[in-house]
């Protein structure tokens, strides 16, 4: 199964918070820390990398802290979660070789479901995760897509 990194799952708790604000009220990382009990720290770094990728934009001060810089929905789900982590979205086994990669029978299929997951990650905003509505309504894949798919197709 797909894990999401804590640190990710701050990312979006943040996010979450300021896309029910109005777009000129601030928020804090303590702001954030006191309300979900997050740590001050990592939640503060969190912020910090969203703001240097321009998704929140700071504003300093005594009474400083964030809004958001961009559109929700033109930030995807893959983009965050590269930005937070520091590194490619990749299975296990094509981050180096394990010790079965030689007489492995499945590096392939983990290869084309990578792919897929990484199609569905770059088109999924985080508008459209955060929203209330059913996903799967909001994101119906493309006929063409299913077509092209090459781990619908080929296993």
């Amino acid at each position: 199964m797909i894990k999401i990194n804590r640190k990710v799952e701050y990312a979006l708790i943040v996010l979450m918070l300021m896309k029910g604000k109005d777009s000129q009220d601030l928020t804090t990382a303590r702001e954030v820390c006191d309300r979900f009990e997050t740590p001050f720290d990592t939640t503060a770094k969190v912020m910090q990398l969203m703001n240097s990728a321009g998704i929140l934009q700071s504003h300093k001060g005594v009474k400083g802290g964030y809004t958001l810089a961009r559109d929700l929905s033109e930030v995807s789900y893959i983009d965050l979660v590269q930005l937070i982590e520091g590194k490619t979205f990749m299975m296990d086994c094509h981050d180096g070789p394990c010790d079965l990669y030689r007489k492995c029978n499945i590096s392939q299929p983990i290869k084309r479901l990578n792919d897929y997951l990484i199609n569905i990650f770059n088109s999924l905003s985080i508008n459209e995760l955060l929203s209330s509505e059913n996903l799967l309504a909001l994101k119906t894949i493309p006929q063409k897509e299913v077509e092209n798919c090459p781990l619908i197709n080929k296993v």
